[in-house]
This record gives structure tokens, sequence and C-alpha cells, in this order.
């Protein structure tokens, strides 16, 4: 199991495993994540990232062992309840095309509202809607429809919809996908900027391991369902380490500025 000096975790995965129709696709993973911490997920395509993605949200149940969220298991939490201090951003998960910006950003405020659609309680829902659309940038778009805009826009959105749930914990289930790098990275900028702001825990499945080292402290790296290395990037972006992993010999290089290790790759043929 991991073992990290920080006491107050907020998420625990106790030996847990699944498996769909008696195909394992998770077993005997463990790990801990601390309050503040940016944790990041990786590994190959059917390692079972998204799954444990899962887990940790109580969309599934894990066969064997257990998800703890602040002590309580992850499955037992009631859906809205926990989306007022939980969140997850998907790849493509915004609503059927025809609202607008505003609209879609203001449904991240559904968990706290009751069934007449009123919210109750001290915050000021339209001036957050606000601070968020200025913060990513989005004000000339808020009344524009979804259907109007670009793959990197529609992120931008899903992202603030998110942020107006004003979650304790992020999880992001490889959000840069179809972003080109100048969105990936933008992307990446504000949710750091978020974390740091609000004391965010994010736990990010990322396909990209270049920015999986430059914003996560720590890395749980996944080999067919379990778990083939965690730790600092240092640690587990280790040249011999992801050959055996990813079947491909990479160039482990320290990045010039922020000196994480970044990935070079080469031909099968060395050339």
């Amino acid at each position: 199991m991991d073992v990290t000096d920080v006491t107050d975790k907020i998420i625990n995965v106790e030996e847990v495993g699944i498996a769909y129709q008696s195909r394992p696709v998770l077993e005997k993973v463990s790990f801990s994540v601390a309050a503040g911490e940016c944790f990041g997920i990786i590994g190959p395509n059917g390692s079972g990232k998204s799954t444990l993605l899962k887990l940790i949200s109580g969309v599934e149940k894990p066969s064997t062992g257990r998800v703890l969220l602040h002590g309580k298991d992850a499955h037992g939490y009631p859906r809205k309840p926990l989306a007022r201090w939980a969140a997850v951003l998907q790849q493509d998960a915004l609503p059927p095309l025809g609202f607008t910006v505003r609209e879609v950003i203001s449904m991240g405020r559904y968990p706290f509202q009751n069934w007449l659609g009123d919210e109750a309680g001290a915050v000021n829902s339209e001036q957050l809607i606000d601070d968020i659309i200025d913060r990513l940038e989005l004000r000339q778009l808020q009344h524009r429809s979804m259907d109007a805009l670009s793959g990197g826009e529609r992120q931008r959105v899903a992202l603030g919809k998110v942020m107006a749930q004003q979650p304790k914990l992020l999880l992001l289930d490889e959000p840069t996908t179809y972003l080109d790098i100048g969105y990936q990275v933008q992307m990446m900028d504000w949710i750091r900027s978020w974390q740091r702001d609000s004391g965010l825990t994010v736990v990010a499945v990322l396909h990209e391991l270049n920015l999986a080292a430059q914003y996560c402290g720590r890395l749980l790296l996944l080999q067919d369902g379990r778990v083939a290395g965690i730790g600092k990037p240092e640690d587990v972006l280790r040249s011999e380490l992801l050959e055996d992993v990813y079947r491909t010999q990479p160039i482990v290089l320290k990045h010039p500025v922020a000196g994480v290790p970044q990935i070079l790759l080469q031909s099968g043929d060395g050339r």
C-alpha cells in the first residue's frame, strides 16, 4: 500500500478488485490521496484507469476490497449529497445541444437546489457563475449555444460546470484527450490555479505522460489492472519501467524548467 506522511486522507483505496463477466479489470489496487493533492493515474489503454475512477466516484462498486471517501464507502453515498463536494470532469459529458454556455455552467448548482430549483444558503449563485465565466474567459460566449462552440470551448464550459459545484474533490477522466497542445496546457493551468486557490483535491486519469509529470505531485501507474508503480513522477516515469508497461523504448529526460521527467519516443528500429 502507498504510504505518505500526510495524514488527512480524502481517499483510501484498499485491495480493490473488480471483474466484468468473470474477467478481472482491477486486482488488489491500494493507495491513498491526501487533501490538496493532485494525484495522477496513468497506464496503457485497457489497464483499468477509467474503471478505477468510476470506483472512486461511487458509480461502480468493487467486487473485492473497498473505496473510502472521508472514511465512508464511496458506493454508499447518495448521489446528490456526494455531488455537493465531489465532481467529475469527463472527456465529453455535456448536456444535449441547444443550451447556452451560461445555462450549462448554471447546471453545476443542481446538487444545492430543491425540487423547485431554489437554493438555500449564503451562496450568491449568479455572482458565482459570473466569476467562473470571467475566470475561464467565457464572457463573450456566455449566451452562445453549445452547438456553436469548438471542442476546446466546450471543454472549457464543462470545466466551468464542475467549478460551479464548488467541490472539494475533482475527478478528471482524460479531460485533455481531444484538445490540441495549447488547450491542454491552458486547461491544466486553470485546474492547478483553482486547486491552489481553494485547496481542491484532484485525481486525474491522464493519457499524456508529460502533462501528468508536470501537473501531478504523485502518479499511479497501472498495468493489466494492477499497480506497476506509485510515487513521485521521477520514481514512476523511469525508462525501464515504462518499457515494460508500454512495450516501447522511451527516452526520459529532465524538463529544463520544471525539472520533472519528460518522455521522448523513438521509432522501433531506433532511427
